[in-house]
Formats: C-alpha cells, sequence, structure tokens
C-alpha cells in the first residue's frame, strides 16, 4: 500500500463528507479530529467540495483529506488543486483511473467485481473501493471476492455502520471503511459539530474495542505464584494453569513467577486491531516502549507496552479473540 493507504489503514475510517457550504468545513474537520478521526472524503456531489477541500487542508494540514465521488479529468485537477491527499470514484472509469495516477494522486477507484479488481491490478494499484458495500453483498462478497488477489485490499463503502463495522474491518483485506453515519448533512446543516464530535469518538471507540483481558501479578518465584494462583482457585474456582513462565487463575488473573514489567505487575487490554490501538493512542499523547513492540509474519503489531505506570501497573496491549 502506499503511504496514504497505509495512514488510512490506521486511522480506520474515513468519514464521508457531501459539504453543502465551505463555511462548515473548518468546524467539521476540527470536530472529526478531537473526534479521533483526522481524515474525510469529501464528496464532489456539491458545489462547495472544491473549497471545503481547501479549507480543511490548509487549516489542517494533519488531516488526510481526500475527494470523492471524482468522475472526470476536470474534478481530478480541481481536487489536486485543492490539496486532496486522495482522490475516490465510485466506479471503475480505466481512462479516468489513469488520468489520476498521471497527475500523481493516489487513487481509489470503486469496484464490485473480480474484473474490476483485475482492471485495478492491472494499473498497479493495491487499494479500491467496494461500492456499495451492503447492497454488493457486503463483508460475504469481499471475502470470497479477495481471495485470489492476495495484495489488493477493499474499502467497503455503502451501508456501513457501527453496527457491522467491525465485521469488515476484521477481514484483514480490508484497510479502512468508509462512513457517513457521524457526518450526516442535516447536523452538518444545523451546525451541531459537538454531536459529530461525539459520534465520531464513539465510533472510534466501537472501531478499537478495548476491554480488559486479564491482569498479571509480579511474584518473586515459581512456587510463590502457584500459591497465589490457588488462593484463587480455592476461595473463588480460578482453575490454576501453570504455564512456563507464569500462572493463570481462571482467565483474568496471571500470575508471574517472576518479576515483570511493572511494580505490582501488568494490565492487559485487549482491542481489535493493536496497529490502529497505538495509532490512535499516539495521536493523544500517549507513548510507547519501543522495546516491547512485536510483529506478526505480516508485520502488525502483536503486542505494546505503553511507557506509562498507572498505579505500580505496567499496560500493554493484546488483540481480542
Amino acid at each position: 500500500m502506499d503511504k496514504i493507504c497505509e495512514e488510512l489503514y490506521r486511522i480506520g475510517i474515513v468519514p464521508v463528507i457531501a459539504i453543502d457550504d465551505a463555511k462548515d468545513a473548518e468546524p467539521l474537520a476540527e470536530a472529526l479530529i478531537k473526534g479521533g478521526l483526522p481524515a474525510a472524503e469529501v464528496t464532489f456531489r456539491t458545489a462547495a467540495a472544491e473549497e471545503a477541500i481547501k479549507i480543511i487542508s490548509k487549516k489542517f494540514p494533519e488531516m488526510v483529506v481526500g475527494a470523492g465521488t471524482v468522475l472526470n479529468k476536470d474534478q481530478a485537477d480541481r481536487a489536486k488543486a485543492a490539496g486532496a491527499k486522495f482522490i475516490v470514484s465510485p466506479g471503475f472509469n480505466r481512462s479516468n483511473v489513469e488520468y489520476i495516477q498521471s497527475i500523481g494522486v493516489p487513487v481509489v477507484p470503486g469496484t464490485a467485481s473480480p474484473g474490476e479488481v483485475e482492471q485495478a491490478i492491472e494499473l498497479g494499484l493495491e487499494c479500491v473501493k467496494f461500492f456499495p458495500a451492503e447492497q454488493n453483498g457486503g463483508i460475504a462478497k469481499i471475502k470470497a471476492m479477495a481471495a485470489p488477489y492476495t495484495k489488493m485490499h477493499f474499502m467497503p463503502t455503502g451501508g456501513v455502520t457501527k453496527a457491522n463495522l467491525n465485521d469488515y474491518l476484521s477481514f484483514n483485506k480490508v484497510f479502512c471503511c468508509g462512513g457517513t453515519w457521524m457526518v450526516k448533512k442535516d447536523l452538518i446543516a444545523a451546525g451541531k459539530f459537538d454531536e459529530i464530535e461525539a459520534m465520531t469518538r464513539d465510533a472510534v471507540n466501537a472501531m478499537l474495542g478495548f476491554k480488559l483481558k486479564h491482569i498479571g501479578i509480579n511474584q518473586d518465584s515459581p512456587e510463590a505464584a502457584e500459591g497465589v494462583a490457588d488462593m484463587f482457585d480455592k476461595f473463588f474456582g480460578f482453575t490454576k494453569k501453570v504455564g512456563n513462565s507464569s500462572v493463570f487463575a481462571g482467565s483474568f488473573v496471571e500470575v508471574m513467577k517472576a518479576k515483570g514489567r511493572g511494580d505490582c505487575g501488568h494490565i492487559a487490554i485487549g482491542c481489535n486491531n493493536i496497529d490502529r490501538a497505538v495509532y490512535h493512542l499516539q495521536k493523544q499523547g500517549v507513548k510507547f516502549e519501543e522495546a516491547s513492540l512485536s510483529y506478526d509474519a505480516e508485520g502488525h503489531l502483536k503486542n505494546a507496552y505503553l511507557e506509562d505506570n498507572f498505579g505500580g501497573f505496567r499496560v500493554h496491549l493484546g488483540k481480542n479473540e
């Protein structure tokens, strides 16, 4: 994936915006950033799109703002001039895609069939839009269609909601999702940017899916660890399971055989995607211990410790099962 698509992967959700009045662009972008989504696809369905992209790209250079519903060369040129960092089209128009490539802007064309995906591959693309997602068979169709195309990644848009968001994002060939539910036109027109910010934050929280996995308690020896686990087993029925470096009591208590990170131990927080969780936490100023970062065979994070202590405990991220 190119750098823009890699960043969109970490952000996870791209709000798809139809804006009627360019004066709303700045407060809208601010609401999205505060809510945790520094990205937007501003569609060329309205006359204000070009000016809105120009305002957002100038006022918020950190935001990954793109142009959507780009159907021809004129719109592509205007999108680029306005500062769009990527361009999206609803369908696959080969000459349009080739032109956008020629002007040096990353393009994510719409696809709905294997034939269109193969045309995208022929043009050297690794990321395409899947549109309209729900009406075209949803995640089931993406999974079926993606199997032969090992390097292709999809951005489903159309019918994606908070309720089905993670059905899409849990599939490793989906690099992000486009959605409108947090940026509906009536909310924008009414100036309800606080509500948009709250809905954006709610969408991010749903995507990340943070939850407590287990608490690790430091002990000085294997015998001491088993003794603590035995107490949890005896009094609460948390079945003891002895491992190489620790002893579990049930699923939520891990007793370390030797002192590990943290004065008292560690707390494991689960999430749906560690890459995205780290990205979003870093945007809030959270720092991670570089030495703790570990990766799977595909280069995705599988473990990450925060630098801060939480009441004598270190906190690390793990993937939800």
